[in-house]
């Protein structure tokens, strides 16, 4: 299992960089992830969440999926708010408006090239988890408003996060 880094950690804004091979290190680096995202009772976990700075990102809505190198192809102009967590923001859920649905090109632990709808949950997920590759986190799509009003809640996280890479 791998330690979860939190809000604050520069690995969460960074861009990740593509996986050029998938072989027996990346497959148990995707095996890590399952087991941590499950350890947490997660999701989605994204790599760069674990301070590995890869596009890879593992999800569980009843079927579980590991995405290498996934991009979103399209995204439903039909948007949904609901309610999104973060296991690098604990504690912390708010409403997001993330589209409906999406389609998602991404090759599996297997080396297979997939193309993928999802739609309410599953987009979601799918959506939340992309981000973090992006160096984006589900705070950034929070209008100012409500960003100020967890400001407190958020410096508490970064200076946990301080304090835990300090201690590294």
């Amino acid at each position: 299992m791998k330690k979860i880094r939190l809000l604050g950690d520069p690995v969460l804004r960074k861009k990740t960089k593509e996986v050029e091979i998938i072989d027996d290190n990346v497959k148990a680096f995707i095996k890590e992830l399952f087991e941590t995202m499950y350890q947490y009772d997660g999701v989605g976990l994204a790599a760069p969440q674990v301070g590995v700075s890869l596009r890879i990102f593992v999800m569980d809505d009843g079927t579980p999926r590991a995405f290498i190198n996934p991009k979103i192809i399209y995204a439903s102009p039909e948007k949904v708010v609901d309610e999104e967590g973060c296991l690098s923001i604990p504690g912390v859920f708010e409403n997001v408006e993330r589209s409906k649905e999406v389609i998602v090109r991404y090759i599996d632990e297997n080396g297979q090239e997939r193309e993928e709808k999802f739609i309410d949950r599953s987009a979601r997920i799918v959506q939340h988890e992309y981000d973090h590759l992006e160096g984006r986190l589900f705070i950034d799509l929070l209008p100012a408003e409500r960003r100020f009003a967890l400001r407190e809640k958020l410096l508490d996280i970064m200076r946990q996060s301080k304090a835990k890479s300090s201690r590294v």
